[in-house]
């Protein structure tokens, strides 16, 4: 279920017809595709937008996830993704993104514009427990566009005792809400 102003390169209109029309201001790129200059961005756009790299078997996580919920407004210049699938797939090569492979649970994933996508929680959870400080840089957009994700982030990880890095999100949440 995309959209029918999001246009991606194909047998009807190649990259270089959709540039062209970039060029004359009648279209803009978003994410891996296009839409009318004059389209209001929204997060189901935006997460539609990463179909043709997202495709069924991942989901959008971390900064890309971020910038579809509209935390950040930076596109990520290589997409994060995570298997969804029960079973584990060739490990994707592509340098538009970042693949990692443990599965995400069922719970944590909402679909925007018929793309996975991890919850506001879960993807401010994960941009905490990562060591990527251009990701914990985000944090305080994070906070000021979504307070309640923030905070919806550390219940997420305090219901969660086999996390990853879980202690250290935590305290950097917790700090990051006494702040708000």
């Amino acid at each position: 279920m995309g959209s029918r102003f999001l246009y991606f390169p194909s047998e009807l209109l190649s990259r270089a017809e959709l540039t062209a029309a970039c060029l004359d201001g009648d279209l803009v790129g978003l994410g891996e595709g296009f839409v009318p200059a004059d389209t209001i961005e929204t997060a189901a756009l935006r997460a539609a937008s990463l179909r043709p790299l997202v495709g069924d078997r991942m989901a959008a996580t971390h900064r890309s996830a971020a910038w579809v919920h509209g935390f950040i407004d930076e596109v990520p210049v290589r997409h994060d993704l995570q298997r969804i699938s029960a079973h584990r797939l060739h490990e994707p090569v592509d340098r538009r993104f970042v693949y990692r492979d443990p599965r995400i649970p069922d719970e944590d994933l909402i679909r925007l514009g018929g793309v996975p996508v991890t919850t506001p929680a879960r993807t401010v959870a994960d941009l905490a427990r990562g060591t990527d400080e251009t990701a914990h840089s985000f944090l305080s957009q994070c906070a000021q566009r979504a307070p309640q994700a923030v905070r919806d982030a550390v219940v997420w990880l305090e219901a969660r005792r086999r996390v990853p890095r879980r202690l250290a999100a935590l305290a950097l949440l917790e700090e990051l809400v006494r702040t708000m």
